[in-house]
């Protein structure tokens, strides 16, 4: 497969993660999938196949950074695309646990949505607004559990 078809397809390997997270996070099946780690392996096995291939020249960018080596892997359509599906697996990485993270804080699902959507566009801006959210909803006193008759 070309690179430029392995570039293509890293973003669809992780599309339905994030349709499941966006349109249907109560789903039961949503939260079993999402409940895995594994679901970032598909963008994984992308960057796992042009790092290996490229391992000689990615090490040195890895190993002593420098701005002009790692411009020039940047700038290579395997370093392109290797740095892509990277990208592509740890925002997902990263919209995995914001899901859990908001569903274990309460909060809705109204506020999470557009967070998620953020994070696949611009992962930075949405890491730093769940941060945020999550801030506020430490903040919010804890609902109380209602009062039963067998509590007294």
């Amino acid at each position: 497969m070309s690179t430029a078809a392995l570039f293509q397809i890293t973003f669809n390997l992780a599309v339905p993660f994030w349709a499941l997270m966006i349109f249907a996070p109560g789903w039961a099946v949503t939260r079993r999938v999402i409940g895995s780690p594994w679901i970032v392996l598909p963008p994984l096995v992308v960057y796992l196949v042009f790092a290996v291939g490229e391992f000689g020249t990615l090490w040195p960018v890895v190993s002593r950074p420098d701005l002009e080596t790692l411009r020039a892997f940047l700038g290579t359509p395997h370093g392109a695309a290797a740095i892509w599906a990277h990208l592509i697996a740890f925002d997902l990485f990263i919209g995995r646990w914001m899901y859990h993270d908001a569903r274990a804080r309460g909060v809705t699902h109204a506020i999470l949505a557009p967070i998620l959507v953020l994070t696949i566009l611009l992962s930075p801006f949405g890491l730093l607004a769940h941060l945020v959210v999550r801030s506020v909803a430490a903040r919010r006193p804890a609902r109380q559990a209602p009062v039963t008759p067998a509590d007294g």
